[in-house]
């Protein structure tokens, strides 16, 4: 019998050795549970040969082609990537909806005497979970917004913190981006779901009665957008501020930013849809910037003309209660570290409240 979960908490804490994924590698590839290893029973062109012919041709003809792929491909797991797997050895199964892909699968496994359990409804039941904890239900976790303009160092004082021991939630990270215009990382930004999936699973995990320190975002990161229930406590939380002056902050950007500033047409591109934002006699004066590979003159005049300005304007909109100011002279290692040992105890002293 199938295995139902009430809560996402549930899910996430299951007891099983593996989680399997039977989908295709497409489906897995936008979303599937974390820790989840993807052997699919009908890859990306075998599924879609069977949908033709279920639509086009006949149901029964359909299913036969399916359950002859089903169990060769079933079979290959078994002598390839289940090869090792003792007579011990218990798997969590699922597929779209909990039906024939993840059912055959796990009949097959139960036989060779594996004990392989399938997740009711499948991966639909995971999905509704993340999204009633994400979209429905309000954070319960007491969050603390890092704030400070561009060039600040945010994320990597969150990393510093998060080893003294604050929990911290790294949303630039999940989203694989820097969360500003010129933040694009090495590598796609995962899906929304994929995003989601990531989120829910490390909020799961962190302790609601201790506070968790994020970095202050817009409501997307690049193309990712951050759940409602998050984003309102984001909105809600009380900031601690980081300031440095502006030659530190553009002395590190330099460093930080090297790939996009050395990219001249990308970042050309990047910056163009800024006319209809700044003029067009600071956009043409970024690119001669640009043309003349003076990054720190161009980062610097970034940060004047555009990145400052626009936060604060986004500040005086702003209604979080301030409990710091942390003010950090030079953003290198060693002014970091002490900015970080300020940050851990400042949440120390708020969780104790």
């Amino acid at each position: 019998m199938a295995l139902t979960f009430s809560s996402l908490i549930d899910l996430l804490d299951h007891s099983y050795d593996s989680v399997i994924d039977v989908r295709s590698p497409g489906e897995f590839a936008e979303d599937h549970l974390p820790g989840a290893i993807n052997l699919p029973v009908l890859d990306n062109e075998e599924r879609a040969q069977v949908g033709t012919i279920y639509v086009q041709q006949s149901r029964f003809l359909a299913r036969k082609l399916g359950a002859a792929m089903v169990f060769r491909n079933t079979a290959r797991h078994v002598e390839t990537a289940l090869a090792e797997k003792d007579g011990g050895w218990q798997p969590l199964v699922y597929c779209w909806r909990g039906g024939q892909r993840s059912g055959s699968f796990t009949w097959l496994l139960q036989q060779i005497g594996w004990r392989a359990e399938v997740i009711e409804g499948g991966y639909q039941t995971y999905r509704r979970l993340v999204k009633s904890y994400l979209y429905d239900l309000p954070l319960a976790h007491q969050l603390v917004a890092l704030d400070g303009y561009t060039g600040t160092a945010k994320t990597d004082l969150l990393k510093l913190v998060q080893i003294r021991g604050v929990q911290v939630l790294d949303l630039e990270g999940l989203a694989n981006h820097r969360g500003s215009l010129l933040g694009g990382m090495t590598g796609p930004q995962p899906s929304q779901k994929a995003f989601e999936s990531e989120l829910a699973a490390q909020l799961a995990r962190l302790d609601t009665s201790r506070p968790v320190l994020v970095e202050a975002e817009s409501s997307k990161i690049g193309d990712r957008i951050i759940p409602p229930s998050l984003w309102t406590a984001m909105k809600a939380a009380p900031r601690i501020r980081v300031a440095a002056p502006v030659a530190a902050r553009c002395r590190y950007l330099v460093r930080a930013y090297d790939d996009i500033l050395s990219d001249a047409v990308a970042l050309r591109r990047k910056l163009e849809p800024l006319r209809a934002h700044r003029s067009n006699a600071v956009v043409d004066l970024w690119f001669d910037l640009i043309e003349a590979g003076d990054k720190a003159a161009l980062t610097e005049a970034l940060m004047v003309q555009h990145y400052d300005p626009s936060y604060a304007k986004s500040r005086q909109t702003a209604d979080a209660r301030v409990l710091a100011e942390v003010q950090v002279a030079e953003l290198d290692a060693e002014g970091l570290a002490r900015a970080a040992d300020q940050i851990a105890e400042l949440m120390q002293s708020q969780a104790s409240q």
